[in-house]
């Protein structure tokens, strides 16, 4: 695993801003700022399950199990 992929996946993000298609984040110990695009148009993000100022952790797809 490169240093950089463990930088984006060992860290805590704040929420920024959240829109349907994109979200904002900035890391806790970083200060990096980050967005996320939606991969899932018809499913929109939402400031009901994103709110700004809440502490999320991103996951590293490639470590998620095949259904």
């Amino acid at each position: 695993m490169s240093s950089s992929h463990q930088d984006l996946f060992g860290e805590a993000y704040r929420v920024l801003e959240v829109d349907g298609q994109s979200l904002t984040i900035q890391g806790v110990k970083s200060g990096k700022v980050r967005t996320i695009l939606n991969p899932n148009p018809e499913d929109p993000l939402s400031a009901r399950d994103y709110p700004p100022g809440k502490l999320i952790a991103l996951s590293d797809p490639s470590n998620t199990p095949e259904s």
